[in-house]
């Protein structure tokens, strides 16, 4: 009997590995559908780039007929929301307001929209997927669409020409003191390319990175029975724990183990690790 119970246990256990494993794959997969930013590093021409604000959304690719994630999931928008949006294809972030992404979120995770949630949303479109030419010139086009478009939820994305790194870190603060994100800087001259791209690069006072929960540590004294933190693995194959950035919600029904998660953190250690990572987010698509 112990033998059979623990082979059922090893069964079990490689049957959830490998569903882990597919699932991570798909979402590799679908991520390639879409232009993924590297980290800006100083010292880059930045008068290459067109810069915008970072927005703190939910990425959204519309196809002419719907809206859906960057992992290909449909986002159960209202009617009278996508109605009147171009048959062109765009790719944007739904976005809510400064300070508003759980808000947001919640909103759009729903599979039936529900419609006071959905006011005040608007979507910030920065790409056109498969369209020729630079991004100068699909920037500029953007323009023209939403123009045509005339409906107040869709909005282009401001696209700033800047001409020193001084003048970029000024805009950065500027941003982040209104309650922003960051700054996204993409080269003016770049054809239209999906994956992960130096062509497009995020700046933020704190680095962000994804990593995969695969256990969680119990907590302890006041966390008793509750969260600890979570053990992550990112992408490169790096484990580590995330303790901070919780709410005592979040700790008492914490990310699932095979979820994705979005950190913080300053800058790399030696052995590649983070210093002072902390939880942000359970990425949406999942």
């Amino acid at each position: 009997m112990k033998y059979i119970h623990r082979l059922l246990t090893f069964t079990i256990a490689t049957m959830l590995l490998s569903a882990l494993f597919v699932t991570q794959c798909i979402a590799k997969q679908n991520d390639s559908n879409v232009l993924l930013a590297q980290v800006y590093q100083r010292g880059i021409d930045v008068r290459q780039y067109l810069v915008s604000e970072k927005y703190d959304g939910v990425r959204a690719v519309w196809d002419g007929n719907k809206l859906h994630t960057r992992t290909g999931r449909v986002i159960a928008a209202p009617t009278w929301f996508t109605k009147g949006l171009p048959t062109t294809q765009l790719d944007g972030e739904l976005w809510l307001g400064h300070g508003k992404f759980d808000a947001l979120s919640g909103a759009v995770r729903k599979d039936v929209p529900i419609d006071e949630e959905w006011h005040g949303v608007s979507y910030m479109v920065f790409e056109l997927p498969n369209a020729t030419g630079t991004f100068n010139e699909r920037a500029k086009r953007i323009v023209k669409i939403v123009k045509q478009a005339n409906i107040p939820q869709l909005k282009a994305v401001k696209q700033y020409r800047i001409n020193d790194e001084a003048t970029l870190n000024k805009l950065l603060k500027q941003i982040v003191a209104q309650g922003g994100e960051g700054l996204m800087l993409h080269r003016a001259d770049a054809a239209y390319i999906t994956g992960r791209s130096d062509v497009l690069l995020k700046v933020k006072l704190l680095l962000d990175a994804e990593a995969t929960v695969i256990a969680h540590t119990p907590g302890r004294g006041k966390y008793a029975g509750k969260l600890g933190a979570l053990e992550v693995e990112t992408p490169e194959g790096i484990r580590f724990k995330l303790g901070t950035g919780f709410s005592d919600v979040q700790r008492a029904d914490p990310p699932k183990i095979g979820s994705t998660v979005t950190y913080t953190y300053r800058d790399i250690t030696k052995t590649g690790k983070p210093r002072f990572a902390s939880f942000l987010r359970v990425r949406n698509e999942q």
